[in-house]
């Protein structure tokens, strides 16, 4: 692993502090400066340990751990720095608040000292730490041998509004820098902004603010204290302490609607988010108040603040007030006339099974689309005006979500050019050349909208040989006006036949319709795609491709040794249709034992063709089948690995003859296959030959089938 400079994490620290008294010192009070500059005047070795400490997850630090080779004679500087009060001793409401991170020998100390229950060092843990919580005397505890090893690090408050500052979310913690200097986390180094996320102290403060009431709410639930009055509540300052203060209110009222219902009702009222208002007419119907939940309904389909709500809103009154029973995503799953019946082969991978079907059965092109799709194009199009024109899109390199998208104001803010791009576009081809040129001029660059790989165009170009540019256009459009609704729900699966593109939302058995996926749907349909809901019936296919195969290899693990021969038979409705057959050199020696067993040694494959030489032929004999073997995580497992090697993929849906035999014959004394051709008479040209072996597991295939 990369080595870190001795005094990086002290450098780090300061990188830190210099973007947040830098671009955000405008965000900070007088407190918070003076601490960036007590820090500053501290000695190197005593600003090691605070950058140290500011590294760790918890406030409650063990003095010991701080010994590093940076920091000479450490306890001398944390003695300094308990004196500047940049740290202090352990207090009694750290004890209860930190208590998890104490260990089991230091919870039993405590327990026998400043208790009166008897604790028994055979208990796990867990039982130790709910008996100190329960027992032990806090203040007492405190003041002990066990506590007083440790520090507590005294400038949270001022270090979380900092990261806060940093990152612009709570999630931000100072470890990211090691992992980008590591390797391990990606960053935005093209970017060249180092601007803060907010533009005054009090949007800053306020969203801050709300953001911890936010986390509190959500990870605390039930436990959670709640204002006496929504009124004593601060104003919120800005989209982001708004977007919070929205969220805050409606976990508040979900969670006091048990014990609190008038209070969790105006705290649900109160609040602005979609999910919230929802939550509130839902309730306000349970307590009988219909005049006025239909009057909102239609208040919101009249002037609807957003396609999701709207939809809500639509369906709540048929259903509530026309007497409809059941929802618009109910009734268009029933309605769906287009059923497939796809072998159930496919069951944990139903989109794979419906695309290999159409392939089979009309000749047709199939690409898995869902929301790569459109949210590839969204963002070739648009990458300029998300990333580059817009001032506040990205505040630094760890800075990834543009602010725009985020705060769905992207056509609010840069309408007038959005506008003008789509319509300098007459011809599919010019959208074409635009898109591979912010392709050729972007590519590899972290965005959120979608990850680049080399096939990234092949579906936009199907898209658009086959599409109305217009109908393109208009989908674009309506992602830059409503980013939030239209940024996932998209069809699964964009199917070309005969020249006429579709989608397809694939539902297998069980699966429902979500209300984002009918957003999406609707919004496809009137810019003019044909869209179809498609329900799945699992059967056993009798045209469905099988690819029946064993190999022979130079021992039993896959990382290690290699295969030296494949032989496939291919079955279509219980008939071998095509075989294959090669040797292959293992680049290694083969073993005496393997020999023995296979018959095969090294010079049968010294003129054998490599693994290498063989992939492209292997890859299109087995396209479009189930493969097949006994044991088939065996086989499959050698060839996936084989491929690997050569940096491919190789992804089939499996079958195990093996597996399924116990299923079809159960009670049989072995299912090797030689018991299981010995059993039903199955004749073998060579046992642990790869094509030989492949045959008995085709007519064991036959037998599954039958059963």
């Amino acid at each position: 692993m990369k080595q870190l400079p001795t005094f990086y994490y002290l450098d780090h620290f300061r990188e830190f502090l210099q973007f947040v008294e830098g671009p955000s010192g405008h965000l900070l009070n007088r407190a918070q400066r003076n601490w960036i500059s007590l820090f500053g005047q501290l000695d190197k070795w005593q600003q090691c340990v605070v950058a140290r400490c500011a590294n760790r997850k918890y406030p409650l630090i063990k003095k010991q751990s701080l010994e590093y080779e940076e920091i000479p004679d450490s306890h001398t500087h944390v003695a300094a720095l308990l004196q500047q009060g940049f740290l202090r001793p352990p207090q009694a409401e750290d004890v209860i608040t930190y208590m998890c991170q104490l260990t089991k020998p230091e919870l039993l100390s405590g327990l026998r000292e400043y208790s009166t229950v008897k604790a028994l060092a055979s208990r796990p843990k867990a039982a130790l730490l709910a008996m100190a919580i329960e027992h032990i005397d806090t203040s007492a505890f405190a003041q002990s041998d066990v506590m007083q090893a440790y520090v507590f690090r005294e400038f949270d408050h001022h270090l979380q509004y900092f990261l806060f500052l940093f990152f612009g979310h709570l999630r931000g913690t100072l470890s990211q820098f090691s992992m980008r200097d590591l390797g391990v986390m990606r960053t935005r180094r093209d970017s060249q902004n180092n601007q803060a996320h907010f533009e005054d102290r009090e949007a800053a403060e306020s969203a801050f603010y709300y953001a911890q009431l936010r986390s509190l709410a959500k990870h605390q639930g039930t436990m959670l204290n709640t204002p006496e009055n929504l009124a004593d509540l601060p104003p919120a300052h800005g989209h982001l302490a708004n977007r919070y203060r929205d969220e805050y209110l409606y976990l508040l009222g979900k969670h006091c609607l048990a014990d609190g219902r008038e209070f969790a009702m105006s705290a649900l009222a109160a609040s602005n988010a979609d999910i919230a208002r929802e939550k509130w007419l839902r309730e306000l119907y349970k307590d009988g108040d219909k005049e006025s939940v239909e009057q909102h309904l239609l208040d919101i389909i009249n002037n609807p603040p957003s396609e999701e709500l709207l939809v809500f809103a639509e369906d709540f009154l048929a259903r509530k007030f026309h007497k409809k029973k059941t929802s618009r995503m109910t009734d268009l799953l029933a309605q769906a006339n287009n059923v497939l019946n796809i072998d159930e082969v496919h069951i944990n991978r139903v989109e794979a099974g419906v695309m290999a079907f159409y392939r089979r059965s009309e000749g047709v092109i199939c690409f898995r689309t869902e929301n790569h799709l459109w949210l590839s194009l969204f963002g070739l199009v648009f990458w300029d005006i998300i990333y580059d024109i817009d001032s506040q899109a990205l505040s630094n390199e760890f800075d990834i979500r543009p602010k725009v998208l985020l705060e769905d104001r992207l056509y609010q803010d840069h309408g007038t050019i959005i506008e003008q791009r789509l319509e300098s576009w007459q011809t599919p081809h010019q959208l074409l050349q635009f898109i591979v040129a912010q392709s050729t001029q972007h590519y590899g660059k972290i965005n959120t909208l979608f990850q680049w790989h080399s096939d990234l165009l092949t579906p936009i170009k199907g898209l658009l040989t086959h599409s109305k540019l217009e109908s393109v256009k208009a989908i674009l459009l309506a992602m830059t006006q409503s980013f939030k609704a239209l940024r996932d729900g998209f069809p699964d699966i964009m199917v070309i036949a005969n020249g006429q593109l579709r989608f397809e939302e694939i539902k297998a058995p069980g699966d429902s319709l979500r209300r984002n996926q009918l957003v999406s749907l609707d919004k496809l349909k009137s810019c003019g795609f044909d869209v179809r809901i498609t329900k799945v019936q699992w059967c056993r296919d009798p045209m469905q491709p099988y690819a029946v195969v064993d190999i022979e290899t130079t021992g039993g693990r896959s990382s290690f040794h290699r295969i030296t021969e494949i032989g496939i038979v291919k079955m279509i409705n219980g008939e071998a249709v095509a075989t294959w057959q090669t040797l292959i050199n293992p680049q290694r020696n083969i073993p005496n034992n393997i020999t023995a067993l296979t018959g095969i040694d090294n010079s049968m494959v010294a003129d054998a063709p490599i693994f290498a030489e063989i992939a492209d032929d292997l890859q299109a004999f087995t396209e479009g089948c189930i493969f097949v073997a006994h044991n088939v995580n065996f086989d499959y497992g050698f060839i996936r690995q084989e491929y690997e090697r050569l940096d491919r993929n190789y992804r089939r849906p499996k079958l195990c003859t093996c597996a399924d035999m116990r299923k079809a014959v159960p009670g049989l004394r072995s299912y090797s296959l030689a018991n299981l051709t010995a059993h039903f008479g199955i004749e073998m040209d060579r046992h642990h030959r790869a094509l030989s072996d492949a045959k008995a597991a085709a007519e064991l295939l036959k037998i599954i089938h039958q059963h």
